[in-house]
């Protein structure tokens, strides 16, 4: 039974995962992320991050220190350098574990380690969006109220521009034909009479023609 164990070794000698460890917290600390089984992940986290507290303060020993369980003098240099200004103001949790789908080989369990100050999905900074304007059907007493009262006072001073202006379009338009239509007629009535009234015979004219009936008789 595994009763009394604090420490996976991972099926792994000391030296063996001593060894492992130092190089995959190299891996994560240039990388800032990196992708292994989910117990090596949690045995990486315990493994990492006192390390990390040890680098925010940048002096000699702290450097031979952390050299010491790296073995790397680039991932020092690293840590130094960029990771111990991002990470300045955290006081711990410098890791996040993220789980992913099993390996299919072996459907093992794997998950995801990362730096938290440096991810790209989780935490990230985004602006907050705009709060919109919910209004309710029934609305508030007083807001429909006060609705209701600007509605009445626009209302009627609306109207009474419309009613005023209808009139004066239809007076227009009356007056339109009624001034032109009289000319329009008089000018056919004396025409008609011009030519339907005959012309008088002159006096001399009626003599003659008496005189020439008396004759004929």
């Amino acid at each position: 039974m595994r009763h009394g164990k604090k420490h996976n070794h991972l099926g792994r000698t000391d030296s063996h995962r001593k060894a492992m460890l130092a190089n995959m917290a190299s891996s994560l600390i240039e990388h800032k992320r990196i992708t292994t089984t989910l117990a090596k992940a949690k045995a990486l986290r315990v493994y990492v991050e006192p390390i990390l507290t040890k680098a925010k303060s940048d002096n000699t020993h702290s450097r031979r220190t952390v050299f010491s369980y790296l073995q790397n003098k680039d991932a020092v240099t690293e840590l130094f350098r960029d990771v111990a200004v991002k990470i300045a103001d955290r006081p711990g949790g410098y890791t996040r574990i993220i789980k992913m789908e099993n390996r299919l080989g072996d459907n093992a369990e794997m998950a995801l380690i990362e730096l938290v100050d440096y991810n790209t999905v989780y935490g990230a900074t985004t602006a907050a969006p705009a709060k919109k304007a919910t209004r309710r059907r029934g609305g508030s007493g007083k807001g429909a109220a006060v609705a209701g009262a600007t509605t009445a006072e626009v209302t009627p001073a609306d109207d009474a521009a419309v009613v005023d202006e209808n009139p004066v379009a239809e007076t227009a338009v009356e007056e339109t034909p009624s001034t032109e239509t009289p000319k329009a007629e008089g000018n056919t009535t004396e025409a008609v009479a011009t030519e339907e009234t005959p012309a008088e015979p002159s006096a001399e004219e009626a003599a003659s023609n008496e005189d020439q009936a008396e004759k004929g008789e």
